[in-house]
């Protein structure tokens, strides 16, 4: 079996891991309110939720 001659050190092996990096999600223009949002999902603006550029649910406001 074979077997290192030396330790590697801690910093040496986080080093070696570093390209492992968050990445920013890909956001998606709306056409109709030029709002920003995740591709393939519903959003909320103003109280009217959002999908596909089209309004889906209208918030009822209670006074």
């Amino acid at each position: 079996m074979a077997h290192p001659k030396r330790k590697i050190s801690k910093t040496r092996r986080d080093k070696r891991r570093t390209h492992y990096k968050l990445t920013a999600p890909g956001l998606a223009k709306c056409q109709t309110t030029g709002e920003y949002h995740l591709p393939h999902r519903a959003y909320w603006l103003d109280g009217k939720l959002y999908y596909k550029g089209q309004v889906i649910i209208e918030k009822e406001v209670l006074a």
